[in-house]
């Protein structure tokens, strides 16, 4: 997804052991933009981190100048890890709430260069620097050490998914799987399907298992329980769930986890994944329905492949800033395989 630049870099600000750059994570809500010191051999280190809520502001490029700004002695030179996948100059993604060009975008943030990643392939960059404090497992019968290749899988806004090999000279593979199509695995996640595709020719799995797919699946439950839907937002639907005060809203997030699980193991199926890794928002939200048991018995719902699948660990991973550092990470092994 990126536009490609040689490395090194001569508008990145550079001090005798570092490269100092830009770094972003955007999504559909919330942009985090902060400066990164990349040094050979160590994890990056971030600095400056700042949040911003994407409708705030009228484009990519405002916020990172915004960001520039703010700075004493800013780079000029960025990695922006985004939701989308590039078309050309265009960015093609349906929950930004504003067109992504990057020769305009680099103009009007006044960089020097600009590379675009997609979020999730960062996410998937970071993931060796990920220490045993941030990851929670899911499957705790399961081995706890790493295995390649990682799949990392995450809901945010939308869904995002990438593969993390160990070696080799492409370290990650990007992919729209939250583009590809919602399969249902039992009678009930049928009948739900079975009303998106009256609204949607093609739903996708991002439709159910997304922030934005709740406030789909939601109401769809409640059409099914003949109870009006109540809550307008995903925020206010998980408070309801997490209060028990809604049974609907519960069964909701219920659905939502174990649909979740069965998407994951679907996916360690397709690509031989040995371990897994939940990123994301939602995961965060919604810890105590991943936790009791839905998730990791439709992850291992695979038939013959049950066996391999138990052996596969999963971890829901607590840590803030993966989408900048793994930016980071892409800017220092590009930079590596370049010299």
């Amino acid at each position: 997804m990126s536009a490609a630049t040689p490395f090194p870099n001569p508008a990145l600000r550079r001090s005798a052991s570092a490269d100092t750059l830009i770094v972003a994570d955007v999504g559909g809500t919330y942009a985090r933009v902060a400066l990164a010191d990349v040094v050979a051999g160590a994890p990056p280190r971030i600095s400056a981190l700042r949040r911003y809520a994407c409708a705030d502001h009228p484009s990519l490029a405002a916020i990172l100048a915004d960001f520039r700004a703010s700075l004493p002695q800013a780079p000029n030179a960025a990695v922006v890890a985004i939701a989308g996948v590039l078309k050309g100059d265009d960015l093609v993604n349906t929950n930004l709430p504003w067109p992504v060009s990057v020769q305009a975008t680099r103009r009007d943030a006044q960089l020097a260069t600009l590379e675009l990643i997609n979020d999730f392939e960062a996410v998937a960059y970071a993931i060796p620097f990920v220490d045993a404090q941030a990851r929670v497992s899911l499957t705790p019968d399961a081995p706890q050490a790493n295995g390649w290749p990682a799949l990392v899988l995450g809901a945010g806004t939308g869904l995002g998914a990438a593969l993390r090999f160990e070696a080799g000279s492409r370290a990650v593979l990007a992919s729209e799987a939250g583009h590809a199509a919602l399969g249902a695995g039992n009678a009930l996640e049928l009948q739900v399907l079975q009303q998106l595709l009256q609204r949607w020719e093609h739903v996708d799995n991002e439709r159910v298992l997304s922030g934005t797919g709740l406030m789909n699946l939601y109401p769809a439950l409640c059409a099914l329980r003949s109870t009006p839907a109540q809550w307008t937002t995903p925020e206010a639907l998980i408070s309801a769930a997490l209060d028990g005060e809604d049974a609907v809203a519960v069964e909701t997030l219920e659905v939502f986890c174990g649909w979740l699980g069965s998407l994951a193991g679907d996916l360690a199926v397709s690509f031989g994944a040995r371990s897994v890794y939940l990123a994301g928002g939602i995961s965060a939200h919604v810890a105590r329905f991943l936790h009791d048991g839905r998730f990791r018995d439709r992850f291992l719902a695979k038939g013959v492949m049950r066996p391999v699948l138990e052996q596969v660990p999963v971890w829901r991973v607590e840590h803030g800033e993966l989408g900048v550092l793994g930016a980071a990470v892409w800017y220092d092994e590009h930079r590596r395989a370049a010299a």
